[in-house]
């Protein structure tokens, strides 16, 4: 198993406490994914910018999420064997947790180098596969983990705080 953790710099104590304090949600959405469904892909993304859009978080902030959380989405859609996306939204922050059924990430690390990619020639034909799914989320989030086993399942938990 192998673990990344990221958090912006100066968001480091308001992610630990937010991780260790796992206050309740005021909502919660989930969404299934279905391997290479690329027709819905991005529903869940649009979905969550809209949730977001209604309680009057800022469109800097729904730009990130919208970004982040469509990566996330198209990622499971092409690498894995299909996923879930639980999004947890509190009055301060929104805490997106990806879960995929497999194949897992080999090294997560390489992963984060934009422009590597592992997409089959199929994902490439559909126009994805660029590289930058795991970088662009890192770039528009406060606070990334991602834990993966291989062969296994991949787990990305995404935090961005609304201020």
């Amino acid at each position: 198993m192998s673990r990344y953790w990221y958090t912006r710099e100066g968001m480091e104590n308001r992610a630990n406490r937010f991780r260790q304090t796992k206050p309740q949600p005021v909502i919660t959405m989930d969404y299934s994914i279905g391997q290479h469904d690329f027709v819905n892909a991005g529903k869940a993304s649009g979905d969550i910018k809209l949730a977001l859009k209604k309680i009057g978080v800022d469109s800097a902030v729904l730009r990130r999420v919208a970004i982040a959380c469509y990566e996330a989405e198209i990622n499971v859609t092409a690498h894995a064997e299909g996923g879930l996306i639980h999004a947890n939204i509190f009055p301060d922050l929104i805490q997106i947790i990806v879960t995929d059924t497999g194949p897992g990430i080999d090294d997560i690390e390489q992963c984060m180098v934009p422009g590597y990619s592992t997409a089959t020639d199929y994902v490439r034909e559909m126009g994805f596969g660029a590289g930058l799914g795991l970088p662009n989320i890192k770039k528009n989030t406060d606070a990334l983990f991602i834990e993966s086993t291989k062969g296994g399942h991949t787990v990305l938990e995404i935090i961005i705080f609304y201020e």
